[in-house]
């Protein structure tokens, strides 16, 4: 490389910390071009609309000492909502065809789109394009006031009156302490907009008393785990669902003992291994 130049670094676009803030979510790309790992792309105008914010994806840097890609992984702590997306893709990508025709996932920025009455519109008419009453689960990622979570839609396809296949929805929170039940107001009214834009029959009183389930899930062990733990709740969630959720048997084997801190240290190094191969 010629003296005096620099090496472009891709760029992801990404959140400063897990906290879409309003400050973070106001602020506009001067271009319309959103900036990834394989390099850049030319948007379109309502996708340029979107608020972004564009951090640097730290490069590859020599050591001395080789660092193992489970701890890469543990190193990140924080995850913003760029590397969340990165790591989410090739966790999908993992998943055999068949596996992932039961699900669909939402894209982790829009459920705090949603709730900025600007973009409430033009979030459910993304969620429209995706047919999610189609399939049996919805992962939908959660990133509000600094901490991730996980919605999961369950059954939503199914009839409210139904007796065997009940649609519910499961709020899973690495931090029970955080109180995941301030999300359910805005929750219910995002499940009541996603229904009315489909055109669904069942009533708004109706989807307002869709269960919602806040199971007991195992922890994270310090300040900065959120974002591995939704990761690993829905690679296990993939790997473990029954082919009928049903919430008579609830909470199945998502419960307190889910999972044990080795088992958190093997998905991270799953997630090095698949970061190498991408």
């Amino acid at each position: 490389m010629a003296k005096g130049k620099r090496k472009l670094v891709p760029e992801t676009i990404a959140i400063d910390s897990d906290n879409p803030s309003s400050e973070s979510l106001d602020n506009q790309m001067p271009e319309c071009f959103v900036f990834s790992l394989s390099g850049c792309k030319k948007m379109s105008k309502e996708e340029a609309e979107v608020p972004q914010v564009v951090t640097p994806f730290p490069g590859r840097q020599r050591t001395k000492s080789r660092v193992s890609p489970k701890n890469a992984i543990l190193q990140e702590k924080k995850i913003d909502s760029g590397a969340f997306e990165y790591h989410f893709q090739n966790l999908w990508r993992s998943f055999s065809e068949d596996k992932r025709t039961s699900f669909a996932y939402l894209d982790c920025l829009w459920f705090a789109l949603y709730r900025k009455p600007h973009y409430k519109a033009k979030v459910i008419t993304w969620i429209k394009k995706k047919q999610i009453f189609s399939k049996k689960f919805v992962f939908v990622p959660i990133v509000c006031w600094n901490h991730w979570s996980l919605l999961i839609f369950c059954h939503f396809g199914e009839s409210l009156q139904s007796k065997t296949i009940t649609p519910c929805m499961l709020l899973l929170d690495s931090l029970e302490m955080g109180n995941p039940r301030r999300l359910e107001p805005d929750i219910r009214k995002f499940a009541v907009d996603i229904y009315k834009a489909e055109g669904r029959p069942e009533s708004k009183s109706s989807v307002y008393k869709i269960p919602l389930l806040v199971p007991k899930v195992p922890q994270q062990r310090n300040g900065e785990e959120c974002g591995i733990y939704v990761l690993y709740f829905i690679n296990l969630f993939m790997e473990d669902a029954p082919e009928d959720f049903s919430i008579e048997d609830y909470p199945y084997f998502m419960r307190k003992n889910w999972f044990t801190p080795e088992g958190l240290e093997s998905f991270c190094q799953k997630l090095g291994s698949l970061r190498k191969k991408s």
